[in-house]
């Protein structure tokens, strides 16, 4: 009976290459095979040229079928062979015993995985076999064998269909190859983001410096507005620690698990920023080598926090509007339409309803934007944060610096911190706390006049904006300190702050509590506290 050897091939290439669960593939290949051919085991492998071997990637039989990933180590020769392509493209091998290669290599058919109902392994020895190296560019990438039980069963007839497979095989093998590998990097991707999830809770999660102080209303609103997809609008100085704010309201919402993607819409020069936020085609203009996604397609499922939303050009901020009304973007130079599921978290240091009347933002997008306003207030009108920021940037600094043991703090040293006016915010305090190690090396940190630029002016500052003025905790805080100072860190017994203040010791312990005030730094051994 003749054979359609065309009809033999597109029914054997669909299976081979029609299923990249390559272990399947290779059974119902198995089932194709068996009518034109004897067969009743098929082992496709790969070859391994660091490792000197070759490995499996799947076996079938006509019962089950299996994925592997196990080694089998070659002699020295059979290596060789192999690798610099000296075996032949594909040969029948009628008795196995008698060939120096299959002898070695055969252990590939025995697997404890596979039930092999039909034949104990000590009969696999009386096979026959057809083997047909894979190639790629000239060069061995692996292997497929078909085994069936006896010996003498192939002929020449069998080989020319087996040969006719030549290249479904070997693109079935490169497909699940690179299957495998994008599966690997996807793996690694979600552990990463795993951990970068976990690290950012860490840092900004339930670990908010003044969450009990001065940030406590702010804790309060994300906490509100956290579950919700609603678009957020942070206000507030340079500094103050918006992006912090934005991190804490993306890892309590229900997307925590999705990416959260940033971008300062600052940094970016006006001809780029629509390819940043929402990608660009191959081709759309000079230099756009390939097709790119945007911070929106990144976001998908996540969130997207546009820093310094008032630098967006007014073009960008037409395009911005309609993502936000559609939940769609279209590329640069793309026609397709793509829809995102982003929250979109914005902030910005300026006035916007300022750069609407100055036709600088947009009134439709401001509305957009401001459904749920939060302003972060300065770090000035919350000095009572000071100390637990200190403590804080203190400890990652001296580790990051190698310092050790990590420096003390100077008696008095909060007080000359709480007493400057922080134009830099927090930004600018992290700073000053680095530059302060830098100088005291193992020392004590003073904070100075000369850590603290414009200290002379910042009372004058202070007092010449309404908004600044000095609160009554703050003189409080400032005349208990300085009569400390006077003291020796006495509190109580005579001479002590307590007599000096008539009031007493006890009351003026519980009001140092309240205030933050730590009498029990640099106090001297002789004094009685």
């Amino acid at each position: 009976m003749k054979i359609d050897k065309n009809e033999f091939f597109r029914k054997a290439a669909m299976q081979i290459c029609g299923d990249l669960n390559i272990d399947r593939a290779m059974f119902y290949c198995l089932e194709i095979l068996k009518e034109y051919v004897p067969a009743d085991i098929i082992v496709l492998f790969k070859t391994e040229v660091g490792l000197k071997s070759i490995r499996r990637i799947a076996v079938a039989t006509g019962q089950e079928s299996h994925k592997l990933n196990d080694l089998l180590l070659l002699k020295d020769e059979n290596v060789r062979s192999l690798l610099k392509n000296e075996q032949p493209d594909i040969r029948i091998i009628n008795d196995i015993r008698k060939d120096s290669f299959t002898s070695s290599t055969f252990s590939f058919f025995e697997d404890q995985t596979l039930s092999l109902h039909y034949t104990p392994y000590e009969n696999l020895w009386d096979s026959s076999m057809m083997v047909m190296v894979l190639k790629s560019k000239g060069r061995s990438i692996g292997a497929v064998a078909l085994r069936v039980e006896g010996t003498g069963k192939y002929n020449n007839e069998h080989l020319e269909l087996f040969s006719l497979l030549h290249e479904p095989f070997t693109i079935a093998l490169s497909n699940t190859l690179r299957h495998r590998e994008l599966k690997r990097l996807k793996d690694m991707l979600r552990d990463d983001n795993q951990y970068l999830n976990r690290e950012m809770m860490n840092l900004s999660g339930t670990d908010i410096i003044g969450s009990d102080f001065g940030l406590k209303d702010i804790i309060d609103m994300t906490k509100l507005i956290a579950p919700l997809n609603s678009p957020v609008l942070l206000l507030g100085e340079t500094g103050v620690g918006k992006e912090v704010i934005a991190n804490l309201i993306h890892s309590s919402s229900t997307r925590k698990d999705g990416p959260f993607i940033k971008l300062n819409c600052g940094a970016i020069p006006e001809n780029l920023i629509d390819s940043e936020l929402f990608g660009h085609e191959k081709g759309a203009f000079t230099g756009a080598t390939g097709q790119k996604r945007g911070r929106f397609e990144r976001a998908v499922n996540g969130s997207i926090f546009l820093d310094e939303i008032g630098e967006l050009p007014l073009q960008a901020q037409v395009r911005l509007l309609r993502t936000i009304q559609n939940g769609e973007i279209e590329r640069v130079g793309g026609t397709e339409t793509i829809s995102v599921n982003t929250r979109i978290i914005a902030a910005t240091n300026r006035n916007l309803i300022e750069m609407v009347d100055n036709n600088q933002f947009r009134e439709d997008l401001w509305f957009r934007l401001n459904v749920f306003p939060i302003t972060i207030p300065p770090l000035r009108s919350r000095k009572e944060d000071i100390p637990q920021f200190l403590d804080h940037f203190i400890q990652v600094k001296s580790k990051a610096l190698g310092l050790h043991p990590v420096p003390k703090i100077d008696y008095g040293a909060i007080d000359r911190l709480k007493n400057y006016h922080w134009p830099g915010n927090v930004r600018e305090l992290e700073n000053v706390i680095e530059r302060e190690l830098v100088l005291c090396g193992k020392g004590t940190l003073q904070f100075n006049h000369s850590s603290l630029p414009g200290f002379e002016n910042s009372h004058k500052l202070q007092i010449q904006h309404d908004h600044d003025l000095i609160r009554l905790n703050d003189v409080i805080i400032h005349h208990i300190s300085r009569v400390l100072t006077s003291t020796n860190g006495r509190v109580n017994g005579k001479g002590g702050a307590a007599e000096l203040l008539d009031i007493k010791s006890g009351t003026l312990r519980s009001k140092m509590d309240k205030l933050g005030i730590n009498y029990k730094k640099n106090v001297n051994r002789n004094s009685v506290c």
